[in-house]
């Protein structure tokens, strides 16, 4: 049994959010044991909680929303995904606005935070979630899925689908180590469709996104520079770890194909129902 873990020393940074383009300054801290992970918003007054759990999921809208008592926050698969691979059961972080910060528009950013400020062992075990049972989402009558199986160790098998021949399908299978995360699946970026960077704009999404944050195709081919050749699948496998964090500490096998926020949403309200 792994003891509950948090950060050593409180570590900061300001970027701009991915989609609202609003400066944030974000503030990760140390906790208690059993605290659990909850974001502050500190710039509303009370300076409201919101604990990154599934059942507080609202929104899945091309990103993951919390929201609790009226106050909410999005896009916090990217850095929930780092806090999971990582092992931190508990901090609070802080946050100006309602969206961390973009950074690399993946998760090797807040990976290194989180390394950077040291993690402290706590003196608690943690509450680890190890299915029994499958559990399984779909839509699409099917072709779109994804399956939790008993399995010893955290593991996720992802086939994504894409009908633009630039891209077609990719498969990624990784059992989840903080250094298989680190060199193979955090540095993977977020990914958009140039004809639909208007609309997006339009409505109120993707206005922190750039070429140094976001890996931009058209149908002559991409405009920046690729990390790996299916960097959208390992992009897709940052986002599940992300998503299912919300769940908690999840001991199973993964698989998915052309899953995406509502999916894996679904899935760890299903679980999370289950545990507590």
């Amino acid at each position: 049994m792994q003891r509950q873990r948090t950060l050593k020393s409180p570590v900061e940074k300001i970027g701009i959010g991915l989609h609202s383009g609003v400066e944030v300054q974000m503030k990760i801290k140390p906790a208690e044991i059993d605290t659990g992970i909850i974001f502050v918003r500190t710039d509303l007054d009370d300076k409201p909680k919101i604990h990154a759990t599934a059942n507080n999921v609202t929104s899945t809208l091309r990103a993951t929303t919390l929201e609790e008592n009226g106050a909410k926050v999005f896009t916090v698969e990217h850095l929930m995904s780092a806090l999971s691979v990582c092992g931190i059961d508990n901090c609070e972080i802080e946050l100006t606005a309602e969206e961390p910060p973009v950074l690399d528009g993946n998760s090797i950013g807040f990976f290194e935070m989180i390394k950077s400020a040291g993690i402290f062992e706590q003196s608690a075990n943690r509450h680890e979630i190890k299915p029994e049972k499958i559990y399984r989402v779909d839509e699409d009558g099917g072709k779109k899925f994804i399956i939790a199986l008993p399995y010893d160790g955290f593991r996720v098998s992802f086939t994504s689908i894409n009908p633009h021949p630039l891209i077609g399908v990719q498969y990624e299978d990784f059992e989840i180590t903080e250094e298989i995360y680190r060199k193979e699946i955090a540095p993977a970026r977020t990914i958009a469709y140039e004809k639909e960077i208007d609309a997006l704009r339009a409505m109120g999404l993707g206005r922190g996104g750039t070429i140094e944050n976001v890996i931009v195709y058209n149908d002559e081919g991409w405009l920046n520079e690729l990390r790996y050749k299916d960097e959208l699948v390992r992009h897709k496998i940052l986002d599940v770890i992300g998503d299912l964090r919300l769940a908690g500490f999840l001991q199973c096998h993964i698989i998915a194909a052309a899953s995406g926020h509502a999916l894996n949403s679904r899935l760890a309200k299903k679980i999370y129902a289950d545990f507590f």
